[in-house]
């Protein structure tokens, strides 16, 4: 994602019910009354692309006697992720994750010491095995990072040092995030930059070499001003990088285009107003594709997304909402979505009965929004000069 980090986080639990032949007879040999599943549990999960999360759950019990489950990715940052429900039925299981979209079912062991189960998210199923810890044998959590003031609202910064290396071409992965108080993009072109610092989109770039499509850069930045930046004083700092590294130049203009714009419904809109942090980083993820979460962001953090990950045009917010939302969106993706991110998004089954309803209709059901194709002036940056980043 842009604008964000777009890498997974998993998370599950399990358990069993297990028949045993005894002179040609089943019997059900059930292990919660020996051992139960509360306590610490720990497994790698073999993730594509060669990762290997090493994983703890904690699963507790209150005084109604209901489980509650704590997920810990500890090659992910070890922060801790609860269980939306979990329960431990006849020596099965089950565990869910609501906004990761992630499911695990799994079975106890005879002895009571390892689970073996399956997490499922976005339709791609992962074998895990959890095995009870000790405390001789658990892993050790990684305490949460500090927690780091915001920037100075009124603060103009710069980054006091930025290195900018070309990608290696193995790598597969795409995100910008702030990392502490610095930032770290991975696998991004130039026109990716543009898009982020000025809330552009592909076609809102006009002029540019084809090198800024194409050529694909990491970058680490350190910002002279202390705390962390919310989402305009990231771009502020960006368009300085851009300007002083790249020696970027344009204008601005108005062309008629074909775009979507963004109005509200009704009785809309059917989103939860953020007061919490008015100066805060927006948080904008999928898990999984199709399934966007959204925290504290504004409609233009809202649609800037939408334009330059998921549509093929230019989104224009015409809702005229301020402020900051919370909200999840669910959809179906057809072909001609994600283009931006470089997925290819297969037909949808017709035979899935519980599939999420196309993007337009979901908008309009889950937020009462409304999302309309027009012809409308829009926006652009016409580039007037630019080149490749100066040395470190």
């Amino acid at each position: 994602m842009k604008g964000v980090s777009r890498r997974a986080l998993l998370g599950w639990v399990a358990g069993l019910a297990l028949g045993v032949m005894v002179c040609g007879q089943a019997w059900a040999q059930t292990p919660t009354a020996k051992s139960g599943i509360v306590g610490t549990w720990q497994g790698t999960l073999h993730a594509p692309g060669g990762h290997n999360l090493r994983t703890v759950l904690k699963v507790t019990k209150d005084d109604k006697g209901a489980l509650h489950g704590t997920l810990y990715s500890i090659d992910q940052g070890g922060r801790p992720i609860p269980t939306s429900s979990a329960s431990f039925d006849d020596g099965a299981l089950k565990f869910g994750i609501d906004f990761l979209s992630l499911k695990y079912e799994g079975k106890m062991s005879a002895d009571g010491n390892s689970v073996s189960g399956t997490v499922t998210q976005g339709g791609r199923p992962l074998p895990l095995v959890l095995e009870r810890a000790t405390p001789a044998t658990e892993w050790t959590i990684p305490a949460p990072p500090p927690k780091i003031p915001p920037m100075a609202a009124d603060a103009n910064p710069s980054f006091e040092v930025a290195t900018i290396k070309p990608t290696k071409p193995d790598e597969r992965g795409t995100y910008i995030t702030v990392q502490g108080t610095g930032l770290v993009v991975v696998n991004f072109s130039l026109n990716d930059l543009v898009k982020f610092a000025y809330n552009m989109q592909d076609k809102q770039i006009v002029n540019g070499p084809d090198w800024m499509t194409t050529a694909k850069w990491d970058i680490n930045a350190k910002p002279d001003t202390p705390g962390q930046p919310n989402t305009k004083q990231l771009q502020t700092m960006i368009r300085k990088l851009l300007a002083d590294r790249f020696a970027l130049k344009f204008h601005n203009d108005q062309r008629e285009m074909g775009a979507y714009v963004l109005t509200v419904g009704k009785d809309g809109p059917k989103m939860k107003q953020n007061t919490g942090n008015p100066n805060g980083l927006p948080g904008l993820f999928f898990g999984p594709i199709g399934t966007l979460h959204v925290m504290n962001a504004t409609m233009e953090d809202f649609t800037g997304l939408m334009q330059s990950a998921v549509l093929d045009r230019p989104v224009v917010d015409k809702t005229g909402l301020t402020g900051r939302w919370d909200f999840t969106l669910k959809w179906t993706p057809d072909e001609s979505q994600f283009t931006g991110m470089g997925i290819k998004i297969p037909p949808p089954s017709a035979d899935d009965a519980n599939a999420a309803p196309p993007l337009f209709t979901a908008i309009q059901e889950q937020l009462d929004l409304k999302l309309e194709a027009q012809k409308t002036q829009v926006p652009v940056l016409v580039i007037d000069h630019v080149d490749h980043p100066s040395p470190n």
